[in-house]
């Protein structure tokens, strides 16, 4: 089978979409598929992946997104051999899918990533909330109605979904994750970053941006560390927040104790989660939170705010804890995290099997079966007069 999967943003851009793409195109290749991921802009980065197909696009100040309303001339007839199309965005990618796609019938899925109403909050602070919903009220009814599938990587985003006024079928299928490397991680030496046995070290891992409340997961962490002397904060990752955040932290007294990582390279993921003893998280803005899931494979317990996505994943008393979006709240179950060595343990354990719902094996082969059926269901429209004269005049269309 041939399958394109269209993106607005692809590597070196590093995020949550990106690593789904690039894991699942690696199974589905495993399996004797034929994958291709059609992007914009970087049209002379070096892959390191076979398929990947750019097309010019002008860049969106450091977001690692471009504008662009086409793909090139050969990029669209490739992606027009195609079997079935995923798109993964659904707003540039998105409109192209269906430009593209539809009139030579091929089936376009679409897998809804992202709180779109929260992203329009964290990064257009100017515009009301009433009309950054309201646009999206007007737009993704229509635009998941006119694609043949809709994938929802949880039971929280299919309700935000209906709420936004989609009608159309929806399909919940978890994003999934290469478990191995988390399951055998080995810990990094925590002498090689100022820490000892006996430290309780908690980990953020994701983007610095807006979006994650990462203010709120500092003041939280501001009263334990005043409370007890033994415990750390890492942050891991990169983002626009960085620098204001390492000014709170001094501002609130605990710059000695939370360490700024910065980006690690992903295959060292696994041991930087190993070396630590909790997760934590304050993100209300997650659809599927693939580091948490990275986390709870590699047994660590995990704190976050229940909130779609995150009380998707993480069973309150089972795979972690969960509270409301209160400072004090947070604050107390972080205590406990740090002090219930038993709970902890307990809470690992609980982690460590819960990932298993998320492996990537499983989650490949559900989606494979939806492609399957919208390719057999699609093939007959492929034949006749019709279509040939279809295809014909697609060679003269941008």
């Amino acid at each position: 089978m041939r399958i394109g999967m269209m993106a607005d943003a692809y590597k070196p851009h590093i995020s949550g979409v990106t690593n789904y793409i690039a894991l699942n195109k690696r199974y589905l290749e495993r399996a004797g598929h034929d994958v291709f991921v059609f992007t914009f802009g970087n049209v002379y980065y070096p892959d390191d992946e076979p398929r990947v197909i750019r097309s010019p696009g002008l860049p969106i100040r450091d977001t690692g997104f471009y504008l662009s309303f086409r793909y090139s001339r050969e990029a669209k007839r490739l992606l027009q051999t195609m079997d079935v199309i995923h798109v993964h965005h659904p707003f540039l990618s998105g409109r192209l899918a269906l430009r593209y796609a539809r009139p030579l019938y091929i089936p376009v899925v679409f897998t809804n990533h992202t709180r779109y109403d929260l992203y329009a909050q964290a990064y257009l602070p100017l515009m009301p909330e009433a009309i950054s919903e309201g646009l999206l009220k007007m737009y993704m009814p229509s635009f998941c109605e006119a694609v043949d599938l809709v994938i929802s990587p949880s039971r929280g985003m299919e309700r935000i979904l209906r709420q936004l006024g989609v009608d159309a079928p929806i399909e919940v299928v978890p994003n999934g994750v290469d478990l191995k490397p988390f399951h055998q991680a080995r810990p990094l030496p925590r002498a090689d970053f100022g820490y000892s046995a006996e430290d309780i070290l908690l980990i953020y891992v994701g983007r610095l941006g807006p979006e994650k409340n990462l203010p709120f997961l500092l003041h939280a962490f501001r009263g334990v560390a005043q409370a007890l002397d033994h415990v750390y904060l890492l942050l891991v990752g990169g983002g626009p927040q960085r620098k204001s955040l390492e000014a709170l932290a001094g501002e609130l007294g605990v710059g000695s104790r939370v360490r700024f990582e910065g980006p690690v390279p992903y295959e060292r993921l696994p041991s930087y989660l190993a070396m630590c003893d909790a997760f934590v998280t304050a993100s209300i803005s997650e659809v599927h939170p693939l580091s948490v899931i990275e986390a709870m494979g590699a047994g660590l317990p995990v704190l976050g705010i229940q909130s779609p996505g995150v009380g998707d994943t993480v069973e309150d008393g089972k795979s972690g804890l969960l509270t409301p979006e209160d400072e004090i709240a947070f604050a107390v179950k972080m205590t406990r995290l740090v002090v219930e060595h038993d709970l902890r343990r307990q809470l690992a354990d609980g982690a460590r099997q819960a990932s298993s719902l998320y492996s990537i094996e499983r989650t490949t082969q559900i989606m494979l079966s939806h492609y399957e059926r919208l390719a057999q269901a699609a093939e007959p429209r492929r034949h006749g007069l019709s279509f040939r004269i279809r295809r014909f005049l697609e060679r003269f269309v941008r």
